[in-house]
Order: C-alpha cells, then sequence, then structure tokens
C-alpha cells in the first residue's frame, strides 16, 4: 500500500499523483479540519506562514528545494487546501489564514481574570487569543510562562524547590490540549477564568469519538487531526495522548491539588486549583 507521506516527503509522487493522493485524503478525512472553507480562497492564506513557518518543519529541506509542484497541490498534501473546491480547508484557514476569525468566528481564546472567587467579582485584567494559529500558540506559550506566580520552599538545610500557584507545564499541557481538541464549528470560543483560589478552562464542545468519562484520559480521539498534526509538527505537542497525563503529574510534583474534569453534553471543562 502506498505510503503517502512519505511519496511527499521524498519527492517521489509526480504532480498528477500527488493531486490524487491530496483529493482522496480530503475525501476520507470528513472532520470539521479537513472539510474545505467554503467562500475563502488561496489569497485568504500568509503563504509566507506555510513557506517559512510551517513547511521547513514539516517537510525535508531537499524535496523543498526540488519541489516545482504548486503551492496549492503542497498545501493539500498537508491537508490546508481542498484541490476539488479550490479553497483552503478549515484547518489551512485556522493555522494559515491572514483573518482567520472572518470564516471561523469563534477560533478565539479569552482570558480573564478576576479579583474574587466568582465572576461577580471585579475583572482585573483580560486578554483575547486571536489569529493563525501558528502566531496564538507562541503568544499562548509565552503568556502562560509569564502567569504562574512562583516562590521558593526549603526542601532542606541546602536546598529549595520553586513551587507556583499553578505550574507552567500544567497550563500549557492544559491549555493545548484545549486548542487542539476542541469544537471549531460550534458557536463559542475557549474560555480562561482565573479566580483567586482556581483557575477555570472551558472548551466548545464534548468529549470526541470513542473517548468517554469512564475510560477518559486513556482513551483519546482526534475531533481535528490535521490540526493536532500541525501542533506536532511545531513542537507544541510532544507525544499524542500524554497531555493531561503530563498536567497532573506536574500539579503532584508542585503539591496542589489534582486538574478536576467536567464532562458536559456541549463542552468541556477543567479547573485548576491554587497550590495551598
Amino acid at each position: 500500500m502506498i505510503d503517502e507521506k512519505e511519496l511527499f516527503r521524498k519527492g517521489i509522487a509526480n504532480e498528477t499523483e500527488e493531486r490524487i493522493l491530496a483529493e482522496r485524503r480530503t475525501a476520507a478525512h470528513l472532520t470539521y479540519d479537513a472539510q474545505p472553507c467554503i467562500g475563502s480562497t488561496l489569497a485568504d492564506f500568509a503563504l509566507d506562514l506555510f513557506t517559512t513557518g510551517y513547511r521547513p518543519l514539516a517537510v525535508d529541506a531537499e524535496v523543498i528545494a526540488e519541489n516545482a509542484r504548486l503551492i496549492e497541490v503542497q498545501l493539500a498534501t498537508l491537508r490546508f487546501f481542498d484541490l476539488g473546491k479550490n479553497c483552503p480547508t478549515h484547518a489551512g484557514m485556522l493555522l494559515l489564514g491572514k483573518n482567520p476569525l472572518y470564516y471561523e468566528t469563534h477560533a478565539y481564546l479569552q482570558y480573564v481574570r478576576y479579583d474574587g472567587i466568582n465572576q461577580g467579582a471585579d475583572i482585573a485584567a483580560d486578554k483575547q487569543f486571536s489569529g493563525d494559529l501558528l502566531s496564538v500558540l507562541r503568544e499562548l506559550d509565552g503568556f502562560v510562562k509569564s502567569l504562574p506566580v512562583g516562590r521558593p520552599i526549603e526542601m532542606s538545610t541546602l536546598r529549595e524547590k520553586m513551587v507556583y500557584d499553578y505550574p507552567p507545564i500544567a497550563l500549557r499541557e492544559l491549555l493545548m490540549n484545549a486548542v487542539m481538541h476542541r469544537a471549531y464549528d460550534q458557536p463559542s470560543c475557549i474560555r480562561i477564568l482565573h479566580f483567586s483560589d482556581r483557575i477555570e478552562i472551558t472548551s466548545p464542545g464534548p468529549l470526541y469519538g470513542l473517548a468517554t468519562a469512564a475510560n477518559f484520559p486513556r482513551q483519546t480521539s482526534y475531533r481535528n487531526p490535521v490540526i493536532a498534526e500541525a501542533m506536532k509538527v511545531l513542537g507544541f505537542v510532544n507525544r499524542f495522548g500524554r497531555g493531561v497525563e503530563r498536567a497532573q503529574a506536574a500539579l503532584s510534583d508542585n503539591g496542589s491539588p489534582p486538574a478536576a474534569f467536567e464532562f458536559g453534553d456541549t463542552f468541556f471543562g477543567v479547573t485548576l486549583r491554587v497550590r495551598p
């Protein structure tokens, strides 16, 4: 059986074969992120994000140097463009769009910090993360590192350990998990509500596929496989299905309560409690 990704990586398939393979892959994947973003065009892409930001990480340098294929075909092989409809896919628009919110109106994250334990308290800070996902993920990564308050605790006479209100690794893993698994076709954004005693992260869409409250997090099903693969290529996730386990391990090492999950009919939520 032909390995489509290997053909593209090595540059073996000719342009006609690659076009057929790309169309076949798009037809075979009916997830929202792989479907055509009807109404959009190649002009809606910031192509430099692909040629200088993503492609060098996804494709071997020698293949790039020798590749004379149309940019649409290169994008389609990575499931960012639908050749049949001659338009970007939703994943392509989310990752590479000049203005993704024009087509994906709720594809953003909203952070709000309250001076209290509920939404009736005064708002101390708020921030929206929006734009192409390549930029959003980098901005979110930096924000997570700046957010937690750390302090040293004495482990022994000669050794101290830094602990945090919320360990950065746990926050990062759970936020990346929310971006990867949210339902992008739902009319709601990812919400990060920061209270004086906890952080609540809520993302649109319930558990997906084979994943249930009973088998979570052992069972993972990918609502957005194209976006998940892109996040791995970009280095924002290392191994699929390990984010929740890494978060819980970081919380335990920090002396924090474990993350608590809520499995709604239309959303997925997680709460982190401040370290005592």
